[in-house]
């Protein structure tokens, strides 16, 4: 056998025994399903969805963080599992995390973050079985185990905030040791995910790992419009180390049309600079798109003005708001101007209709679900309202704007797919899960 051939093939089974997240099953699914529930029992929305955990298998609840970097749960109460093992200091479990600390155990960790109110503390790095469902695109199969799924312990504290039974949180960020990036390496799946936010408290959404299909009474990847995901060079988590580039996603908008005409505002707010601040990112743990005030001032007083109808008293955190019986409706939602998102060039546009822009906040008032965060914006709407955080991000396009919106996020290629599914007759609660096998 040739020399360099079987080196190769020492190398991939070398590799192969010492991946964190092997997955011990003959079964290899080609894509994997979780549903995503939206819970408004906190003071923001949370949407939320739940897999398996430990020995013997546990539910568990988490909040879906977009943006996070790896899974963290809560073992400081009621944590118990035949097959947790924490990650040596210096092993390869710990080096897929980056930078990490120490513990006097020669247990390696890192801070935990709740990125909905701005904590971060300190954990342990384990391993421990996850169980998760398979599919097809259509139903949810078989279910399928990962046995040293990489989490960090988080506590007490870090789990403040979070609604009634959700014990941690679930990073999809863009790193070695989030969800998509353990189970594609798990399984041999493609490295892409896609998440798709219901609207309804009663109705759950979907989040899928791997590739298309995703029927949602149709094919829904096939109306996809794509643009570039940009990475930024500095980290605007809660806690991360010096030098560390960001994990969450940015997209690149040039400009914003409100009723087909560009908003005048300053450009150079839209590129992240050499410091990280700037650029438009998306959220599923800000439940609103945040602005920074001179974009949100120029992007409200356009939609004010092409509205035409009177405002009334604004409802925190909502500055624009108007009189329900002043808004007609329509399929599409409140019948209002559309916010364009203009990207790499004009004929890519994320356009956000009356569904995804305005907010019904009680029977009689609707506003503008878009907020003021102040010339320093904050990678936080909770950590603004509570004082506000480091300046980062001129846009956060939050939750309520990506409901019923297909979003993939290719990994391979650093590209994100879109569709409003309002435009293709559907919605992404829409996903059969009482099928099984």
């Amino acid at each position: 056998m040739d020399t360099s051939l079987s080196f190769f093939i020492f190398c991939s089974l070398l590799l192969f025994a010492f991946s964190p997240s092997t997955a011990q099953t003959s079964f290899r699914p080609k894509a994997l399903v979780l549903p995503v529930t939206k819970d408004v029992s906190t003071s923001l929305p949370q949407y939320i969805t739940q897999l398996k955990q430990r020995t013997p298998l546990v539910p568990i609840k988490l909040t879906v963080d977009l943006g996070g970097g790896y899974l963290w749960v809560n073992c400081e109460e009621n944590y118990v599992s035949s097959t947790s093992k924490p990650a040596r200091c210096g092993s390869a479990q710990c080096s897929l995390f980056g930078l990490y600390g120490c513990s006097g155990e020669k247990i390696c960790g890192r801070g935990p973050d709740n990125s909905v109110t701005g904590v971060g503390t300190y954990g342990d790095i384990h391993g421990d079985v996850i169980s998760i469902q398979s599919t097809d695109g259509n139903n949810p199969g078989r279910a399928v185990s990962v046995p040293n799924f990489l989490f960090i312990c988080g506590s007490n504290v870090v789990q403040e905030g979070l609604p009634n039974g959700v014990t941690g949180m679930a990073g999809f960020g863009r790193t070695k040791v989030s969800l998509p990036s353990q189970f594609a390496s798990a399984f041999s799946l493609y490295r892409k995910f896609a998440i798709c936010l219901s609207s309804s408290t009663g109705s759950d959404g979907v989040i899928f790992f791997g590739n298309s299909p995703y029927n949602l009474n149709m094919d829904v990847s096939k109306s996809l419009t794509y643009t570039p995901l940009l990475k930024n060079p500095v980290s605007t988590a809660v806690s991360s180390f010096l030098g560390e580039p960001s994990v969450e996603y940015f997209i690149g908008v040039k400009s914003i049309k409100v009723s087909g005409k560009t908003v005048p505002l300053n450009t150079t707010l839209l590129s992240i600079d050499s410091n990280g601040i700037g650029g438009t990112k998306i959220s599923t743990v800000n439940p609103y798109t945040v602005m920074e005030t001179t974009i949100y001032k120029a992007v409200t007083d356009a939609f004010v003005q092409s509205l035409g109808v009177r405002t009334i008293a604004h409802v925190a955190p909502f500055g624009t708001c108007y009189s329900v019986y002043d808004i007609s409706f329509s399929r599409m939602g409140p019948d209002v101007p559309s916010i364009d998102l203009v990207l790499q060039n004009k004929n890519v546009v994320w356009s956000i209709i009356g569904a995804n822009s305005m907010v019904r906040v009680n029977n009689d008032v609707i506003c503008l679900g878009f907020v003021d965060a102040g010339s320093n914006p904050s990678s936080s709407l909770v950590g603004f309202v509570n004082g506000g955080s480091k300046p980062v991000t001129s846009i956060t396009i939050g939750a309520h704007q990506l409901e019923n919106n297909l979003l993939q996020f290719d990994l391979a290629t650093s590209r994100l797919g879109f569709s409003s599914l309002f435009l293709e007759h559907t919605n992404c609660a829409n996903f059969n899960f009482t099928s099984s096998v």
